[in-house]
């Protein structure tokens, strides 16, 4: 049975996302808020339609609609742990982000753009 992610405490998810903009965030800050900001995706936009990957840290599903159970999901976005941190946060756009090369999204429903950034400030 997958781990269920969850959102964690208020003041240390601030605190790493401190460390994080301004360019002292160590692993455990990256692990942190990559499952927290998953978390909160995953609360925004319910359901199993869309994979968003973010190596080594975590995995979810989200966005209503057609819910797959092996394999290869219809819909996958994966990314590293800092282009998510800064789409989640707001401090990155996801039209440059893909642009740049930064995420990979395919599929029906990929484009999580309107759904984002979860958090500011």
């Amino acid at each position: 049975m997958p781990v269920r992610l969850t959102p964690a405490d208020p003041v240390v998810v601030g605190a790493a996302l401190v460390r994080f903009r301004e360019g002292t965030a160590e692993p455990a800050d990256l692990r942190l808020l990559t499952k927290h900001l998953l978390a909160l995706l995953v609360a925004r936009a319910p359901g199993g339609a869309v994979e968003v990957r973010v190596p080594p840290y975590a995995v979810a599903q989200c966005v209503e609609g057609t819910r797959h159970t092996r394999g290869t999901p219809p819909a996958v976005v994966e990314m590293d742990p800092a282009t998510w941190i800064g789409l989640a946060s707001g401090d990155l756009d996801w039209a440059d982000a893909e642009r740049d090369g930064r995420l990979s999204a395919s599929g029906e429903r990929s484009d999580l753009s309107g759904l984002l950034p979860l958090v500011r400030g």
